[in-house]
């Protein structure tokens, strides 16, 4: 029985833990808060000190946010800003992210296979049924989104950076800073919206709503919310660190 260690790293918090095969958790997961400033030396020591306070395992999955391509960083929002979210870029930092081989990394710090993906795709590979088209959608510090055709999962799509109009992007929109900003109630209507903005662009069979912040998505807007949508809990972020081995060799060879 293959064990495998589920890194989710986000821009506040990074949580772990160790689960089987089937995604449940063979201990009790852990968390930290993300340190800042993030060079990506610091993030793969923070990976193997919880690492190390977690039963032992035989592989690794880590999800982290921007644009990963073959476990390399093309493109990474938080851990280029000198203290998180919405602060200031740092240009050193920026430089370091850029382009760094962060699955390669991981392996040969922690000594085990790993796997290095954008975060809301670990999370999808923890939900997806396999049928038709799924598109994921996680609710944090901004959003993340990762899409699957009959469970093979599809070219990363920035799609929080992408501009609803002027300057105004969907992680800007949607993400935690307007949560606190605005109240659960008047955001949630902000994420239905959303839903129907985003709805002619994929025509998926189903969206599944997931993250930290879809627990706050007020009860008289899930009833609202069509049929084809799911609200999941944040837990499949740590289950799909196990199934994301099962995803297609070149989606992350």
């Amino acid at each position: 029985m293959t064990l495998t260690l589920a890194v989710d790293c986000g821009g506040g918090g990074i949580k772990a833990n160790v689960v089987h095969p089937d995604g449940t958790p063979a201990g009790k997961a852990m968390r930290v808060p993300t340190p800042y400033p993030l060079p990506p030396g610091r993030l793969i020591e923070v990976i193997a000190e919880i690492a190390a306070m977690l039963p032992p395992a035989e592989r690794v999955t880590v999800g982290m946010p921007g644009m990963i391509r073959h476990g390399v960083v093309v493109y990474t929002p938080h851990y280029i800003t000198r203290s998180g979210p919405r602060t200031k870029v740092v240009p050193e930092l920026l430089h370091s992210w850029s382009g760094f081989a962060m699955r390669e990394a991981v392996a040969e710090r922690l000594g085990i296979p790993a796997i290095v993906l954008n975060d809301a795709e670990v999370h999808g590979a923890g939900l997806v049924s396999g049928n038709g088209l799924e598109l994921v959608a996680t609710l944090g510090t901004g959003l993340g989104t990762a899409w699957f055709d009959n469970g093979r999962l599809a070219p990363h799509l920035e799609l929080s950076h992408a501009h609803i109009r002027g300057d105004l992007t969907y992680d800007k929109y949607i993400g935690e800073v307007e949560r606190r900003r605005l109240g659960n109630s008047m955001w949630s209507r902000r994420v239905l919206k959303m839903i129907d903005w985003l709805r002619p662009v994929f025509w998926w069979d189903r969206l599944y709503l997931g993250g930290g912040n879809a627990a706050w998505i007020t009860p008289s807007i899930r009833a609202r919310m069509a049929p084809d949508v799911t609200i999941v809990p944040n837990a499949a972020a740590l289950a799909g660190g196990a199934r994301a081995w099962e995803l297609p060799l070149e989606t992350w060879g």
